[in-house]
């Protein structure tokens, strides 16, 4: 998996999930936050909500973004309470798969090797299940070329 720099963009993404964190803190209930950053420049946040079934604090984050009509999200990323601070958290499985079919090329930042990186959703997942054909949806960030790779 290639690694890409961090911007200024993704540490206002980091801060924006952190501070939906803080305003809806509740151990046992919502202790992850997600962010999202959508090609319209707008960042949409979301918590966990804690239950049997999730669901996670991306797809809501996704959620809040999709419903304002948002269809190219160019980053994502889910912060947890870590000590007195904040931190990184990779998304699960079930989010890496979900943010592959939603937005394949966006840039998710998680943590490698103890720090920060950040790399493409198709890179998340390799021999990953496609459920949608980006390529036929409209608005809709398409798989990546092959070819450019």
């Amino acid at each position: 998996m290639k690694h890409l720099p961090l911007t200024p963009e993704d540490m206002e993404l980091i801060r924006a999930a952190g501070e939906a964190l803080g305003r809806a803190y509740l151990p046992d209930r919502h202790t992850v936050a997600a962010a999202v950053h959508a090609g319209s420049g707008r960042i949409y946040t979301g918590v966990n909500i804690e239950g049997i079934h999730g669901p996670c604090a991306e797809p809501v984050a996704l959620g809040a973004a999709f419903s304002q009509g948002e269809r190219d999200i160019l980053a994502v990323v889910a912060v947890h309470r870590a000590g007195n601070g904040l931190s990184v958290l990779s998304p699960c499985g079930n989010c890496r798969q979900l943010i592959l079919d939603y937005a394949p090329q966006a840039h998710v930042l998680l943590v490698e090797g103890g720090r920060v990186v950040k790399a493409p959703a198709y890179e998340l997942l390799p021999g990953a299940y496609h459920y949608f054909d980006h390529n036929a949806a409209p608005g809709m960030n398409p798989w990546p070329n092959p070819e450019r790779l």
